[in-house]
């Protein structure tokens, strides 16, 4: 299988996913220094589509069809189609969203990059604004995400993506993926990313709330049992009560896993290791980051766009609730 990441960048150290190319940590990029360290310096075109073949054998040959295809400039592939209202975000009207924010001091590019030969592109900015500390030395930085697809298979989304600084795995947000801002490709697009800047300036705001579920969970024990409980429910999709020997060994695979984290997480020298529902929960993120999927494109691809980014979520919930309910 084709890998899924193309290219990119990142600002710092590497990221939890281990792909594209890192730059110093003070590195300062503009629009345009962002757009083309990222890889996606290129356009996306709208051609007609029109049925092929020999007139003679088929006498629809030549003739248009009601749907545009979606093609790469910078190589001429085909990258989906999509239908005749659809409105192109180019990747430098993505960056370019992030721009007031850049002239404000407000954020800074963090990582950006191409995934599935140029289908999907994100651009990730991490916002200038105090780290949330969890628990003591276990803090977590804020960061703005926006993702695009040039094959017509997903609108434009924009989102909070808290990244927590011991091990850089990526936190679910308070919010379900329903709430998050979904923008179609129609050609009030521009305005309506404009209207959504607005939106975003609560972004602190929606941090700090969920920062409070993060301590509710770090204040609430957890027993062995219970861990592995919540696993089932969370990762497994298996019932809570699912005994031991009665999960295929694929899933007592995954079971081990995160049990094994939540004992030895990363960075555990500067992790609380008190036994609490923030302990379980971050053993599940972390295994979401680090160990499922085939291999790490597909893993980013799923935490951001795919089932695991739902599973990530559900994580949040279903710990904030179990943890109230004990």
């Amino acid at each position: 299988m084709p890998a899924y990441f193309e290219s990119g960048f990142l600002v710092g150290k590497p990221a939890w996913h281990g792909l594209g190319k890192v730059l110093p940590a003070d590195t300062q990029l503009s629009v345009e220094e962002g757009l083309i360290a990222a890889g996606l310096d290129w356009q996306v075109d709208l051609l007609p589509l029109e049925i092929s073949g020999d007139e003679e054998d088929n006498a629809m040959a030549g003739t248009s069809v009601p749907a545009m295809a979606t093609v790469r400039s910078q190589d001429e592939s085909v990258l989906g189609v999509v239908g005749m209202r659809y409105n192109v975000l180019q990747n430098i009207e993505a960056f370019r969203w992030f721009q007031p924010f850049l002239d404000a001091n407000e954020a800074t590019l963090h990582t950006a990059g191409s995934l599935h030969d140029g289908k999907r592109i994100w651009v990730l900015a991490k916002l200038n604004r105090l780290a949330i500390e969890v628990e003591e030395g276990d803090t977590i930085e804020k960061f703005l995400l926006l993702s695009n697809s040039h094959d017509g298979s997903a609108s434009v989304r924009v989102g909070f993506c808290p990244i927590r600084v011991v091990c850089a795995n990526t936190l679910a947000m308070g919010h379900k993926a329903g709430q998050l801002l979904r923008l179609r490709h129609t050609s009030s697009l521009q305005a309506t990313l404009n209207e959504v800047r607005d939106i975003v300036n609560t972004a602190n705001e929606q941090f700090e709330a969920t920062a409070e579920q993060y301590r509710a969970l770090a204040a609430r024990p957890i027993s062995p049992a219970d861990v592995g409980k919540y696993v089932r429910q969370v990762v497994l999709d298996v019932p809570a009560d699912t005994p031991y020997d009665d999960l295929s060994t694929r899933k007592a695979n995954v079971l081990q896993d995160v049990i094994d984290r939540y004992h030895s997480p990363i960075g555990g020298q500067y992790i609380s290791n008190r036994p609490t529902w923030w302990k379980a929960y971050n053993a599940v993120t972390e295994h979401l980051s680090y160990a499922a999927g085939r291999n790490d494109n597909t893993r980013l691809k799923s935490l951001w766009y795919g089932d695991n980014q739902k599973r990530s979520e559900k994580a949040l919930t279903t710990a904030v609730e179990l943890s109230q309910a004990i």
